[in-house]
């Protein structure tokens, strides 16, 4: 699935990418249980630029920071790196509402996740 016909990692893929690089980021943290979190975020926006193609077996790094916080959001800047390289082959933000894991409806940000995200603020 990595590499499309063209030869490159299709930009579906990317999305893959910034969801991994935020749910990782949480689960590293400690902030989030995937299986059992009360709250969670769900992708309510994305988007993406493309500056550059990236293809496997390449290695490649992420960039986090957080642009916005509300009362029950939160929206991620990333970037999608060449291993080495400081120029991003693309960037884009990528936005969680926070949810009851039961009821599916908007809850704020839990107290925890609010703080460590306040580190990552750009």
């Amino acid at each position: 699935m990595d590499n499309d016909v063209y030869g490159h990692v299709n930009n579906v893929v990317y999305y893959s990418l910034f969801d991994t690089a935020v749910n990782g980021w949480l689960v590293e943290q400690g902030l989030l249980d995937i299986a059992t979190s009360p709250a969670i975020g769900l992708v309510v926006e994305t988007g993406c630029t493309y500056f550059q193609s990236i293809a496997f077996p390449e290695t490649i790094e992420a960039a986090l920071a957080v642009t916005a916080l509300g009362r029950s959001s939160v929206r991620y800047r990333l970037a999608i790196f060449k291993a080495g390289v400081e120029e991003a082959a693309a960037q884009g933000h990528f936005v969680h509402v926070y949810v009851d894991r039961a009821t599916q409806t908007p809850v704020p940000l839990p107290d925890p996740v609010r703080a460590a995200l306040e580190t990552l603020v750009v």
